[in-house]
């Protein structure tokens, strides 16, 4: 999916700031032209990332021209970043892992304490430690 972002030109003292017009509070930044867009991407995969684990909706994304002509980004440069579909797929996928049979006893037995299945409890710790 590509989102258009606004970039405030830098200065010999201050980095290119960018912005998503789409995505509300994300920005980034970068020292240079080219950080500035590698931190965006990863900056719209956190920000979606967050919103999909609160069960917000995934915002569409304006098209450049709309980007281009707002007066609040007159003397911007505008570009586009793109994230990855997988970081917006919540496709269920059947996996096999291999965990020493100790980890495994441990893994089930914090599960049935949870109430949770094996696979709810792994997701549930993901996305646990991905907040933290």
């Amino acid at each position: 999916m590509h989102y258009p972002v606004a970039i405030d030109p830098g200065t010999d003292t201050t980095a290119f700031g960018v912005v998503f017009p789409d995505l509300p509070g994300c920005f980034s930044a970068g020292d240079t032209l080219d950080e500035a867009v590698e931190a965006a991407e990863e900056a719209a995969a956190a920000w979606l990332d967050a919103t999909l684990d609160a069960g917000g909706p995934v915002p569409a994304a304006s098209s450049l021209e709309a980007v281009r002509t707002n007066p609040k980004f007159a003397g911007w440069i505008i570009a586009v970043v793109n994230v990855s579909p997988d970081a917006l797929d919540d496709t269920t996928e059947r996996l096999n892992i291999t965990l020493p049979r100790r980890v495994l006893t441990r893994l089930d037995a914090q599960a049935r304490a949870a109430g949770e299945s094996r696979s709810a409890y792994i997701a549930h710790m993901t996305l646990e430690v991905a907040r933290v």
